[in-house]
Formats: structure tokens, C-alpha cells, sequence
């Protein structure tokens, strides 16, 4: 089995502003959801003026199921306030384990898989969400192969 996750690594994270749609949806609709969400995000926070401060992401609580409790959208820079159906939060500062997936989406398993195995190996206790930066962008890059994906999951 080709594992390309990089080893998972410690890291402390700032807190950092987000503007993102929060939905539950079915698994089988994830991918048409992130397109609606980032689309409406990105369209919400220029007409306010503020601008994206990093990769599109997606937040997601609690263990994935037939449906999930997902919130998308940008880390952002600038003043925003809720409008047009998206809401304005933040990632919190904290303590996590990340790692870098690349390779398709259907494979990012692998990654969580070598996450929760370190924290496990650490004594850590994972938290019940985590959040992952899409780099890549399947339109300008189409081989699912060379798609990255920094998957960030917090220490509980």
C-alpha cells in the first residue's frame, strides 16, 4: 500500500478568524456541498471587503457517519459579519497533530488513520473535531494524485 501521508508532527495553532457555511450533510454530497460553500463564502466576504487569509477548509465535528456535521469555507482577514446565510467563527488556538495527505480525497482515511495512531501511541486523547486545508485546487491541478491536504486534528 502506498502510504503518502507525512509523518504526523506536533504543532500549536493560533487562533484565526473563519467565515464558513455550516451544514449536516449526507457524505455522498460532500463534494457538491464544499462547492456551494466555498463559492458563497468567498462571494460573502468580498462584498464586505475582507479577503481569504489562507487555503479553503473544511471543519468537521464529530466521527463522520452516513451524514456530517461539516462547516466550510475560508480563514479570512479584515472585518466580517454574518451575511447571505454564512456565519463568521474561528478556529481556536490549540495544540494538534497534523499531517500532510496527498493523494485523493477517498484516501485521506489513511492519513486520520496515522494521526490517531500517534496520538494513541502518546497517550494524547483526540479531539471531536478536526479540520482539514484543501492546497490543491482540482481545477488548475487535475490528477488526484498530486492533490495536498492538511488534515489538523486537535488534541482534546
Amino acid at each position: 500500500m502506498n502510504n503518502s501521508a507525512q509523518h504526523p508532527r506536533k504543532v500549536h495553532l493560533t487562533e484565526q478568524a473563519v467565515a464558513v457555511v455550516r451544514e449536516r450533510v449526507p457524505m455522498a454530497s460532500l463534494t457538491e456541498f464544499f462547492g456551494r460553500a466555498f463559492g458563497t463564502v468567498m462571494a460573502a466576504v468580498r462584498n464586505q471587503g475582507a479577503s481569504p487569509a489562507g487555503p479553503p477548509f473544511a471543519l468537521y465535528r464529530g466521527m463522520p457517519a452516513e451524514t456530517v456535521d461539516v462547516e466550510a469555507g475560508f480563514p479570512i482577514a479584515g472585518n466580517f459579519t454574518e451575511a447571505d446565510g454564512v456565519a463568521t467563527g474561528t478556529l481556536p488556538e490549540t495544540d494538534a497533530l497534523e499531517a500532510l495527505h496527498i493523494g485523493p480525497y477517498d484516501t485521506l482515511e489513511n492519513t486520520y488513520g496515522a494521526i490517531l495512531g500517534r496520538m494513541e501511541a502518546e497517550g494524547f486523547t483526540p479531539s471531536d473535531t478536526m479540520w482539514e486545508y484543501y492546497l490543491s485546487d482540482p481545477e488548475a491541478e487535475p490528477d488526484p494524485a498530486k492533490w495536498q491536504t492538511r488534515v489538523v486534528w486537535p488534541i482534546a
